[in-house]
């Protein structure tokens, strides 16, 4: 293949269809006819000599070739993007700037508590739009329609970018109370009733059957290697709900530690190891390749950072 004499443009079409799956959807996204983008993308399989995208039950399926070339194209577009665009610095002091984030209620309670107040003293006048999983899907982010997303990810897209943003541990929360807060070993443990919580991930989520425990996720998974099952009464999605149930109702939740030391100087409320091993868990940002050399993008995760990274050193022994 002669570089010289593939068409720029082409690469554009590519993109945008394999991120839309669709002609007719590529087509309105880059507003020109249908027709023009079936030629270009008859051009594009002459050009790379492979279907790229093949009509099946579920829609158009990209081939194994334009998966690979997803992240490559992806990438360079984005470069090229920021190359052509002028070089325009941020000031936080005076951006009137609103960023969009989808996050957990998790992080919401935790790191996004703690941005917000920085937020205030350097960047007055910058809004956040916190919006809940649910309400975001992949495509929202690698759009650009949303700044970035916060949260536990069990895998994410090769075009996004990503970056670790804590590793947090388990503790149990239970009412000062109750029976057990003496005794706290495993048998207690499963002799209690628990409260379920986690979001994790983009989209809509589905009920829960407790009996699916392979579904359950971290702290059932590790129950189930040693052979035992917790009593689950209550599930639900939302950590401060899961921390009000906890404190008022016997039941123990199980919860990441940042989330569970937010009732740390509560009288009411003691906050427990777990009498088993639970692996930690890492919180992640993830945003688009289009927003990755936007400055004020840049500004934002290196405060997020800056937060995470002073929150970590305060609750490390």
């Amino acid at each position: 293949m002669n570089i010289a004499k593939v068409d720029l443009n082409l690469l554009v079409y590519l993109d945008v269809l394999l991120r839309e799956g669709s002609v007719t959807k590529a087509a309105n996204q880059l507003s020109i006819t249908q027709p023009a983008m079936s030629n270009g993308l008859k051009r594009l399989r002459d050009l790379f000599k492979d279907p790229l995208l093949v009509r099946t039950s579920d829609g158009m399926t990209p081939t194994k070739r334009a998966l690979e070339l997803q992240p490559v194209i992806r990438d360079v577009l984005s470069k090229l993007e920021s190359s052509i665009q002028p070089e325009i610095e941020f000031s936080p002091e005076t951006s009137v700037r609103t960023f969009r984030i989808m996050t957990s209620d998790y992080a919401e309670s935790t790191l996004l508590l703690e941005l917000i107040g920085r937020l205030a003293v350097l960047a007055p006048n910058i809004t956040l739009d916190l919006i809940t999983p649910s309400d975001v899907t992949f495509h929202d982010v690698e759009q650009g329609k949303v700044d970035m997303a916060i949260n536990r990810f069990e895998e994410l897209p090769l075009s996004f970018h990503q970056k670790v943003i804590w590793y947090d541990s388990f503790s149990c929360v239970i009412g000062s109370d109750h029976p057990m807060k003496n005794n706290f070993d495993l048998a207690a443990y499963l002799k209690g009733t628990h409260i379920w919580v986690s979001k994790t991930g983009f989209g809509v989520g589905v009920g829960i059957d407790p009996n699916e425990v392979q579904k359950l996720g971290w702290v059932d998974a590790e129950l189930t290697k040693i052979g035992k099952q917790r009593e689950i009464r209550v599930f639900t999605r939302h950590y401060h709900a899961a921390l009000q149930l906890a404190k008022t109702q016997n039941l123990i939740a199980t919860l990441p530690t940042k989330a569970a030391k937010i009732f740390k100087d509560d009288p009411k409320v003691v906050v427990l190891e777990p009498p088993f091993d639970i692996p930690p868990i890492a919180l992640k940002m993830a945003w688009s390749a289009l927003l990755h050399h936007d400055a004020g993008h840049i500004w934002l995760r290196r405060l997020i950072t800056e937060v995470a990274n002073a929150m970590t050193s305060e609750t490390q022994p």
